[in-house]
């Protein structure tokens, strides 16, 4: 039986706390944070356990990976292979690339058991861990372990919007609901540092992805738009979009990036060689190492990170914001 997952995110009243002290804060609380009833957290990690029935770990085939629908599904699945070729050699399986075509779509193939690995967004991620059990641990970074990237808020030349002041009465382009720089970043920001509130001071339209935000801006069919900047550079490198057609007019401070993990009841030592496909990748010389070198910092490794830790931030401004979770 097919298990449907639909999920909600929605904007309570903001906290009276600035964002400049929210992310001054080196531990996040995790108040209100909780994983869906269906997984169990006894070590406190803040991720779902592998159940202790062997009965209830999943050992497929074929592992299904997917990558965070920020830009075209297609130009990925190449730029992927020969990460997917080096996973199967370590793990011993199949490996396939899922093209997903949004968030919500990556969300409910984990909940229902038809993702087995998966690269989900910075926003996403508290969702993924709490609704589909997700467990991330790697992130990629730069050989001197520097990672991250900053939430641009772009127009065009010509627009008349200068400065973040000048969005008011606009109209705003977001990415969706769940991302960090595609819409709770920029409205948490633009509300404690500008006064500014979505519905009332500015409006929000939705692009559906980082791509399109930022070409919707490239063709003026939008007035502004909030973008990750490493989505903006890669287009950029590749030519999709030319720097001359964009003016930015903030930078946020810099966030962790796509996290990568696998479903929680991945059998354990499937996990464990999925973890190693990961770390012993050998990223010279390959397709990952030429899509992603345009970012800054460049990325060349991934690295070991937990959710605990490096995402306190982001839960930090999922708090700040009223940003809370439904999971059905």
């Amino acid at each position: 039986m097919r298990c449907h997952m639909s999920f909600r995110a929605w904007l309570r009243p903001f906290a009276a706390l600035t964002l400049a002290l929210l992310l001054a804060a080196p531990v996040a609380a995790d108040t209100g944070f909780k994983l869906d009833p269906r997984y169990t957290d006894a070590d406190g990690d803040l991720v779902a356990d592998t159940p202790t029935d062997p009965k209830q770990w999943v050992d497929p085939p074929t592992l299904i990976f997917a990558y965070t629908p920020v830009e075209d599904p297609a130009v990925y699945a190449k730029v992927w292979q020969g990460f997917l070729e080096h996973m199967a050699k370590v793990t011993g399986k199949k490996v396939q690339f899922f093209p997903v075509q949004s968030n919500a779509a990556q969300l409910e193939a984990m909940r229902a058991g038809r993702l087995h690995v998966a690269g989900f967004n910075t926003g996403a991620n508290p969702i993924a861990v709490a609704c589909a059990g997700f467990v991330p641990f790697a992130m990629m970074a730069s050989k001197q372990n520097e990672f991250g990237y900053e939430m641009a808020i772009i127009t065009y030349p010509g627009s008349g919007i200068t400065k973040p002041e000048d969005l008011r009465g606009k109209t705003i382009a977001f990415s969706s609901e769940t991302s960090n720089s595609g819409y709770k970043a920029p409205v948490a920001l633009l509300k404690s540092q500008y006064g500014m509130q979505v519905g009332q001071d500015y409006q929000a339209t939705f692009s559906g992805k980082h791509d399109n935000s930022v070409l919707g801006v490239v063709n003026k069919d939008y007035q502004a738009a909030a973008v990750a900047n490493s989505v903006m550079k890669r287009m950029m490198a590749r030519g999709v979009a030319k720097p001359e057609q964009v003016v930015t007019i903030y930078t946020s401070q810099t966030f962790p990036t796509t996290g990568y993990g696998y479903v929680y009841n991945l059998k354990p030592e499937l996990a464990a060689k999925v973890k190693e496909a990961f770390f012993s990748f050998p990223w010279d010389g390959s397709a990952l190492q030429q899509e992603f070198k345009s970012t800054e910092p460049p990325q060349e490794k991934f690295i070991p990170i937990t959710f605990k830790d490096n995402w306190a931030v982001i839960r930090d401004i999922d708090a700040a914001t009223g940003v809370t979770y439904q999971c059905k």
